[in-house]
């Protein structure tokens, strides 16, 4: 009678709780019980790893084998403990040296051959090793993502055999690191492990392409300074898809810090974390108007991030914005305040982060031309009032800016192009807008707080009885009073300015068009 203990890690939402492999061998007919709340991918691992072991020249003991999950109260889902499975039993079996196992953690997928797959969510174990010092060992597959750690110490073993030799003689296996610089086309994007798609985002077009729209222009520049949420109002074709394309080229970059975090919810999701350049680059995301509610906050009975939480620290663009379901678009409410979205079910309970920008495009009535100029529109008062009541009061009273975008003339889209201010240009007045902020509150001045806001955006006399006048005419709630503030202190960044002044107020509310 043996028993063996290998460390793992499971994983619920975008945390990575630690999990003891029990593994216990014993007299009787031969047979392999695998308990602790598994489901069907684990409980399938017992003949993976039967073959791995055999296929690698080892014994697989005969006897009664019990593979116990610690704490056996939280569920266990995949392929992941494959390696930590077959590690305890060869250790239970004394064909491994018991005491080498407590050094390290061990995640991976084991083909009948012996050799590792690669698998999602390795990046938040990852995560969690470098905080508690310890060694994990992954699947070479995912060497690319679990280097992203920079602080402790990733090996990379591309099958059992090696990561055996590794416990016996302390050789054979590289550091993730050392294997991603070896192999310039690393198997990372594993298809088993990586579904088409991801992150990277397409190579955006330059402000300087956009042809007047010098508000529209202004609002973005805004936004992007602080991090506001933005809404655009115009018929079609006058540029709106085109500005909001424009953003991700005029956003400062992530710190190190905030871009683990959005590869780490990649990692969860199934999808390649972006590598290299594109590293510190902000997420954006353009789902489709039929997109779920559950597919825009995530969820499923395994609870899986959705595209609230992809766009973390970044950009969720939502265009033809009224075209979206009332009940989906609902579901956006809670996020845009707190930041994050707890999805409850029978069995468990996750929490994603999702604290994202958002930027939307609609038009201003069903036809979309209310208001142009040619006259075409011939909506109703009540078709327009219905067409726009698709989207709540208290939705808009979370989006910072709302802006027109009319058509342009025809002598103006029609003439040369002028020299317009390219994205670089605009991008370093938002990065020293940006930096500023960080330097005052640590954070962008969205996400401000009372406290913070109360202490950054003070207002003289005077712009306060201009506040007081705005809320009045235009019935403003406590909300979108305190958002003009955040955005009038954006606007002051810009110009550099130390406090809020009138010009910067008045500018802030407006953009208050709804």
């Amino acid at each position: 009678m043996a028993l063996a203990v290998v460390a793992s890690r499971a994983l619920l939402g975008v945390q990575a709780p630690a999990i003891a492999v029990e593994v216990h061998l014993s007299g009787g007919l031969p047979a392999t019980h695998i308990v602790g709340m598994p489901e069907t991918a684990v409980k399938e691992s017992k003949d993976r790893v039967r073959a791995a072991i055999i296929n690698a020249n080892l014994r697989y003991p005969d006897g009664r084998v019990v593979v116990n999950l610690a704490p056996a109260d939280l569920p266990k889902e995949g392929s992941r403990f494959d390696l930590a499975i077959a590690l305890g039993i060869l250790a239970a079996s004394g064909q491994l040296p018991a005491e080498h196992l407590a050094k390290h953690e061990f995640l991976g997928e084991l083909a009948l051959s012996g050799s590792l797959r690669p698998i999602h969510g390795v990046l938040p174990a990852a995560i969690r090793c470098g905080q508690e010092a310890r060694t994990l060992v992954v699947p070479e597959g995912n060497a690319g993502e679990a280097a992203l750690v920079r602080s402790h110490r990733v090996l990379a073993a591309g099958s059992l055999l090696s990561v055996c030799q590794h416990l016996r003689d302390g050789h054979g296996l590289a550091t993730a690191a050392d294997c991603l610089a070896a192999n310039t086309d690393p198997p990372r994007q594993d298809q088993a492990a990586y579904p088409a798609g991801g992150l990277a985002a397409p190579e955006t077009p330059d402000l300087a392409h956009v042809r007047g729209q010098l508000r529209a222009r202004r609002a973005l520049e805004i936004a992007a300074a602080g991090g506001h949420n933005l809404l655009m109002v115009g018929p079609p074709g006058s540029g709106k898809t085109l500005l909001a394309t424009c953003l991700p080229g005029i956003l400062p970059p992530l710190t190190e810090a905030q871009a683990l975090a959005v590869a780490a919810i990649a990692s969860v999701a199934g999808q390649p974390p972006r590598l290299g350049d594109d590293f510190l680059v902000a997420p954006i995301r353009a789902p489709h108007h039929t997109a779920s509610a559950v597919a825009l906050v995530g969820g499923g009975s395994n609870p899986r991030p959705g595209e609230i939480s992809l766009s973390h620290h970044g950009v969720l663009f939502l265009d033809e914005l009224t075209e979206w379901q009332r009940t989906v678009l609902e579901v956006l409410r809670e996020p845009l305040e707190s930041g994050r979205i707890v999805i409850s079910r029978a069995a468990r309970q996750a929490e994603f982060p999702a604290s994202f920008q958002l930027l939307a495009a609609m038009n201003p009535c069903p036809c979309g031309y209310s208001g142009d100029s040619s006259g075409r529109c011939r909506c109703s008062a009540e078709a327009i009032a219905r067409y726009r009541s698709r989207l709540s009061g208290p939705l808009l009273d979370r989006i910072d800016l709302h802006i027109e975008v009319p058509r342009l003339p025809q002598d103006e889209l029609l003439a040369e192009a002028a020299d317009a201010e390219s994205s670089a240009c605009v991008r370093a007045r938002v990065a020293a807008a940006r930096d500023r902020q960080l330097a005052r509150a640590g954070q962008a001045n969205a996400r401000l707080g009372q406290t913070a806001l109360k202490r950054v955006a003070g207002l003289a006399d005077s712009g306060r009885a201009l506040l007081e006048q705005a809320i009045g005419r235009l019935n403003l709630s406590a909300r979108a009073c305190h958002r003009i503030l955040k955005v009038a202190r954006t606007i002051a960044d810009l110009d550099g300015a130390d406090s809020i002044g009138n010009a910067h107020l008045a500018e802030a509310i407006s953009y208050r068009c709804l």
